[in-house]
């Protein structure tokens, strides 16, 4: 059972997916598969093959027993092959001295874990498909309402909500491509036997391993890589790049969630968000699992690389160090991707909210545009800058309109209507200030810019649906 603050970080699935009775059966499947191969080149009777085989199923052994006898042994693989000849051995002693015929430790684990992972990015990639379609439906719903931009937290220009989610959508994607991309690699084989080379399985060593594969739906690498991590190590690092992925999306709807801005929310009721003292609040839990996520996942993922230097032919404790790191990143990215899709699912988008925060500014986020207006009419970029500069100060100031502190400025200063000439006569300063000073207007080129990419995303997550992942489970997986 996993720790409660390790639990509530994650999911129910995806805790299970690395607990104690899941790696057991996995090691099991692993030695069931090989003596299945072994017996089908005729290494092993086809007889001894069924009847380890047929024991090969996590709840006939006592999981708790063998955890605690693998701290001693220094590998879980031993008590339980142990435990499994001892097994084979009640019902046919001969087919006992064929169990874990020309393997190793490290086979049967790295095996496993390839299974487990295989389980593991399964259900991610499901809940990254879910993300994904959810945020493509809450873009197109609001594509065109005006949003503040905010750089270094503070009110910039206006955008639109199609084009910040744009922002969100697109690395998601690129990300969920890559993370299939390095699990074809990493989803793999592991015999090498006892340094390797696979000695002990003879000439028959090649055809028992394709055997194996295919059985298990894992890749067939040309050799054993028990100390040469690189694919696995780029499966960890891509995992990692989506935490932080999943937890820009967090920051960013955690920021527009807070009361004072009030641009977005996650769905609540039903106990989610609540808080033990202050009835009022509602917390974005969904972003604080993904920010917890993505605050952990860079120190697990150097660890990881860390452990990628190994010393000859097996690593002493970076090895290991690898196996329990790389399930709490698993199930980091898990409960991250399942906590999004279903916050995104039930987002709620104020648009009026996001119009009255605009408003609010007094035209203070149009400087820049009446700035570049009032350079092109005559008055050049460093006067309209400075100009603007000064008008921003008194606006921000007394809460005048930056629109009516502009106005005044042109109409009180002989020389600026000199130099900018009649072109900027009354009735065209009105015409510019009103083409500036509308959000909607100002968030066209955002909203220009959104659309075909929008739609481009949305091919993009059709084709990934359509696409079958690089890891379907083998028929009977137990």
């Amino acid at each position: 059972m996993s720790a409660p603050f390790e639990a509530f970080l994650s999911t129910p699935q995806a805790l299970a997916a690395f607990d104690a009775p899941a790696v057991v059966q996995a090691m099991l499947d692993v030695e069931a598969a090989l003596v299945r191969a072994q017996a089908a080149v005729g290494l092993v009777p086809l007889p001894a093959a069924q009847a380890i085989a047929g024991v090969c199923k996590a709840e006939l052994f006592d999981v708790p027993a063998l955890v605690a006898a693998s701290g001693r042994a220094g590998s879980l693989a031993i008590p339980l092959v142990r435990r499994l000849t001892e097994t084979v051995a009640l019902f046919d002693a001969e087919a006992a001295g064929y169990v874990h015929w020309g393997s190793t430790s490290q086979d049967v684990i790295d095996t496993a874990l390839a299974l487990l992972q295989r389980r593991a990015l399964a259900v991610l990639d499901a809940d990254l498909a879910r993300l994904a379609a959810a945020l493509l439906a809450v873009a197109h719903t609001h594509e065109e309402a005006p949003l503040l931009a905010r750089t270094l937290l503070q009110p910039a220009q206006v955008i639109s909500w199609g084009h910040k989610a744009v922002g969100w959508i697109a690395p998601l994607l690129r990300t969920r491509s890559a993370l299939r991309v390095a699990a074809e690699a990493a989803l793999q084989l592991q015999l090498g036997g006892a340094v390797g080379t696979r000695a002990m399985l003879g000439p028959e060593a090649d055809a028992i391993a394709r055997h194996m594969a295919e059985a298990l739906g894992l890749r067939l690498p040309p050799d054993a890589w028990h100390t040469q991590r690189d694919e696995a190590a780029r499966l960890y690092a891509e995992l990692g790049v989506l935490c932080g992925v999943l937890g820009k999306l967090a920051r960013d709807l955690s920021l527009l969630a807070q009361a004072e801005v009030g641009e977005a929310a996650e769905p609540s009721g039903s106990g989610r968000g609540g808080s033990s003292a202050m009835p009022h609040k509602r917390n974005p839990v969904a972003s604080m699992v993904a920010l917890a996520a993505a605050l952990r996942a860079p120190q697990r993922v150097a660890a990881l690389l860390a452990a990628m230097v190994q010393e000859h032919e097996r690593g002493l404790g970076n090895w290991q160090s690898e196996l329990a790191e790389a399930a709490g990143l698993f199930q980091s990215a898990m409960g991250a991707a399942a906590a999004l899709a279903e916050a995104v699912e039930g987002l709620q988008v104020d648009p009026a909210r996001m119009r009255r925060n605009i408003d609010a500014l007094h035209g203070l986020v149009y400087a820049e545009g009446a700035s570049m207006a009032l350079a092109a009419a005559g008055l050049g970029k460093s006067g309209a800058h400075a100009l603007l500069e000064r008008l921003s100060r008194h606006t921000a100031a007394t809460g005048e309109p930056l629109a009516e502190g502009l106005r005044a400025a042109l109409q009180a200063d002989a020389v600026l209507r000199e130099r900018l000439g009649p072109a900027f006569a009354a009735e065209r300063l009105d015409a510019t200030l009103e083409a500036l000073f509308d959000a909607r207007r100002a968030a066209e080129p955002a909203i220009a810019r959104a659309r075909p990419r929008l739609a481009a995303l949305q091919r993009e997550a059709r084709a990934l649906e359509e696409s079958p992942p690089p890891w379907p489970a083998p028929a009977g997986a137990g």
